[in-house]
């Protein structure tokens, strides 16, 4: 029983001398796309794909949270939207965005890790579905180094206001990037 235990604990808990999003590299850039949702929650999976997108460039750079592996990140992304569905006309929501991040890296086996993130940020315009500039992150991200420099990770997304506005119907995403550790 103790060793099943000790097992686990061990895939669990991130090993501290190699940072899984970036080995030991100092540098990382991430090209991501995904796909927006009509929900205001990732979990469960959302059924109700909607058109509109999400295009990031993110540049990385290793850190601890309490001694965990992570990375600090500075965020550009564009949204996409094309279109009506659901009662929203999505093109009302083509809005640049920029955020900063902190990832952790909850699991690592292998070539394989998890990590979870959050963040704050500026969209560059209020609108109807968010009504505020000031935008709060929070990510899941799932990874597979592929060599030491390249990676490729899916993600889930969500942005929303916290509350700080009268409207806070969020941007849900579901995506695929490639990280480059340089």
């Amino acid at each position: 029983m103790r060793k099943s235990a000790l097992f686990l604990l061990s895939l669990v808990i991130p090993n501290i001398a190699i940072n899984p999003f970036m080995d030991k590299y100092e540098n990382q850039m991430f090209y991501g796309i995904g796909q927006g949702f009509d929900t205001g929650i990732l979990l469960p999976p959302p059924v109700r794909p909607v058109p509109f997108y999400i295009g990031t460039i993110t540049y990385s750079q290793p850190t601890t949270f309490f001694r965990i592996p992570a990375r600090k990140s500075l965020n550009i992304s564009e949204t996409l939207g094309l279109g009506k569905k659901n009662g929203w006309n999505w093109s009302d929501y083509t809005i640049p965005i920029g955020y900063i991040t902190e990832d952790i890296a909850l699991f690592r086996y292998k070539r394989f890790y998890m990590g979870t993130g959050a963040g704050v940020g500026l969209q560059a315009k209020e609108n109807k579905r968010l009504g505020a500039k000031l935008l709060f992150q929070f990510k899941v991200t799932f990874g597979i180094n592929i060599t030491k420099e390249w990676a490729t990770e899916i993600f889930i997304q969500h942005f929303s206001n916290a509350n700080t506005a009268d409207e806070n119907n969020s941007y849900a995403f579901y995506g695929l990037g490639l990280t480059h550790n340089f």
